[in-house]
């Protein structure tokens, strides 16, 4: 069996701009496994508000696509 922390070593070697949530879903496709995050569907927001740094983040950015929320799977 691969092991998926060798995995996102090696991918984050090879791609060290990419951000951590899609090495983690490019090493659990490789290693055959689901994904432990849904996607938050922007339907599913009645409010989001998010300051990061000096930018902000609204449920706008969300439906315009700028920016993807994701939920982790209970269970």
């Amino acid at each position: 069996m691969i092991d998926r922390e060798k995995v996102m070593t090696l991918l984050q070697k090879r791609f060290p701009g990419a951000r951590v949530c899609d090495l983690a879903a490019a090493a659990n496709a490789i290693v055959g496994l689901d994904s432990e995050f849904d996607p938050l569907l922007a339907e599913e927001l009645t409010h989001f508000h998010c300051d990061v740094g000096g930018d902000r983040y609204t449920t706008r950015h969300v439906h315009e696509g700028t920016i993807r929320l994701y939920r982790k799977r209970s269970g």
